[in-house]
Order: structure tokens, then sequence, then C-alpha cells
């Protein structure tokens, strides 16, 4: 995340300059963070991930990267790889003189991030620690970007999150998914 601005932004201004914009931002709280672009390989991996989830769990729905997501707790406004909804859609919408500026989910079941060199320290520690305040979220997924790895963490009942990794030939839960770490890093041959 790289900082953009050091002025006070209002919510609805940064919705509408995202809609203008080629690139994605975070907004926190009226300070606005221009994101990290992918790779392909990025790229390639989340959508593995979100084909593996779609089949998976069909009693719930899936949203891109370009499905933005509203944190009301800690005021952010941020964009995950893949985003999972079971059960009705909440969403912030926000519209000016009759026109949507933006409309963003608001109550994730999973949230799925893809990790790489220039955000991990984020996705593992500020982000997840914003993630940690939607009441709704159940499971926060890492995937490795360099090795063959899938790290979900889940909300228990009571007492800290709990961690859960898997590997190269093996299988890890998410929801009510058994997915194979080998079907998210396979490569189609060419």
């Amino acid at each position: 995340m790289i900082q953009a601005a050091e002025s006070y932004v209002a919510y609805e201004d940064y919705l509408e300059a995202e809609q203008r914009s080629s690139l994605k931002h975070e907004w926190l709280d009226g300070v606005i963070y221009a994101m990290a672009g992918g790779t392909l390989e990025h790229s390639r991996l989340a959508g593995n991930v979100h084909a593996a989830l779609k089949s998976a769990l069909a009693r719930c729905e899936l949203f891109q990267s370009d499905a933005m997501l509203f944190i009301r707790a800690t005021a952010l406004s941020t964009y995950a790889d893949v985003t999972i909804v079971c059960g009705a859609i909440e969403a912030q919408k926000v519209e000016r003189n009759g026109k949507v500026l933006g409309e963003a989910l608001s109550n994730p079941t999973v949230i799925v991030e893809v990790l790489s060199d220039s955000t991990e320290e984020y996705d593992r520690g500020e982000k997840f620690a914003h993630y940690m305040t939607i009441h709704s979220l159940k499971e926060y997924v890492l995937v490795s970007q360099d090795t063959p790895r899938i790290e979900v963490f889940r909300r228990p009942k009571r007492g800290h999150w709990q961690r859960d990794e898997a590997r190269a030939g093996e299988t890890i839960q998410i929801l009510d998914a058994r997915i194979r770490v080998d079907e998210i890093y396979r490569k189609v041959a060419g």
C-alpha cells in the first residue's frame, strides 16, 4: 500500500474518483492509498481459487477483485482478491444527486488474499486487523505466491483465530469445501 494523499478526502469523493481511475485505491478514514499492482501469477492464483470455490460453494456468492469491501468498524474501503458472502448480501451503497458513486460489500463470510512481496506484511498484519473487526467474517485465507501453501485463519466461537495450513499434495478446508492445494497452483499446459 502506497500513500497517495495526506489531506482528508470525503468517502463520496473517493468513490467518485475511483470510478474514473484505472488504478485501485484504498480509503482509510479519509486518507487514500494506491494499491500495489498484481502480477500474472497473482491473477492466475486468484482466478484458480475463485474457480475452485465457485463450484464447491454453490450456496454462496463469490466476487473477484473488482468488488469493493467496506469495513465500518475501522472506516476502511479496500479490495480483496476473492470475497465470499454466504447468505443475504449487505452492501454500503453511496449516491450523490441520484447517481450511484459506489457500492461495497460489508458482510463477507470469507476473504482471500494472494500474497506478494509488496503486500504480504500488510495482508498478514494491519489489513488482517481490519478484517478481524467484521462480525460476519468466518475465515481469512492467504495464498502464497512463492510456494504452494494456503493458510486459513478461522474465527472460533471464543478465543483467538485458529490457523490451518496445507502445502503441495494436501487439501485444506474452506467453509464446507475441501480444496486440493495442487488444484490452486496448477498451470494449464501449453
